[in-house]
């Protein structure tokens, strides 16, 4: 089951409040989140509003807007690394057919470098993967907070 995502609300937070990696790496209480990972660089953690299970964002803690022009490529490779790690922990964590991987944002918002990863669960139709799959435009699962909490940990035991 999914609910549909307020486009609006999270556009006026987007435009209006700070950096949401930065301000979650701050300890903004408006911005937490449960977090999967961290060490100096990197921090992991889940969506506050997931299209799938275990849907986890991986960010540089300094801000980076740009992977290609902002990262030298022994961090890069390091920051992948990490992406990695954290994608195998989700994977061993939740069911999954496939890992899909994705660096979004712009700097039209969400300007902080992250990637996302979603775990496609086995069994879903062909005509609802892919894109589909990661789009909030086709609905978030509702989780609540202990929940997410409880997934967190669950997946931080496979770092």
């Amino acid at each position: 089951m999914r609910v549909a995502f307020d486009f609006e609300q999270y556009a006026l937070r987007v435009h209006e409040g700070p950096c949401f990696v930065c301000a979650f790496v701050d300890g903004h209480e408006d911005y937490r989140h449960h977090t999967v990972y961290e060490d100096d660089d990197t921090i992991a953690f889940l969506s506050r509003h997931p299209v799938q299970l275990g849907y986890c964002l991986v960010a540089p803690k300094r801000h980076v807007e740009s992977w290609i022009h902002d990262m030298a490529e022994p961090e890069f490779l390091r920051f992948q690394s990490v992406v990695h790690r954290v994608a195998l922990a989700v994977a061993a964590t939740v069911p999954t057919e496939r890992m899909y991987s994705l660096s979004l944002g712009s700097q039209q918002g969400n300007a902080h470098l992250h990637w996302h990863l979603a775990a496609l669960p086995p069994g879903v139709p062909y005509h609802q993967q892919q894109f589909h799959a990661v789009m909030a435009e086709n609905g978030v699962l509702p989780v609540d907070d202990a929940s997410q909490r409880a997934l967190a940990q669950r997946i931080r035991r496979h770092l």
